[in-house]
């Protein structure tokens, strides 16, 4: 699969399924915090790390301040 093929996939994934969270599933606040790590705060005010998974890293981006 080529490079361009491959992006389309990614960014047709991520901005095409609209999903309820279900479960333990849960829709959080992200902030950067460099290297791919990304801190996530619930609506509780938990916070936590998360690294976001390779495939999405190039293709797609977090816009800081929105």
């Amino acid at each position: 699969m080529s490079q361009a093929t491959k992006r389309k996939h990614v960014v047709q994934e991520a901005m095409g399924d609209f999903i309820n969270p279900t479960g333990n599933q849960q829709i959080v606040k992200v902030n950067h915090r460099g290297n791919n790590l990304h801190e996530a705060v619930t609506s509780k005010g938990e916070s936590f790390l998360v690294s976001m998974p390779n495939k999405f890293r190039k293709n797609l981006w977090i816009k800081r301040g929105k």
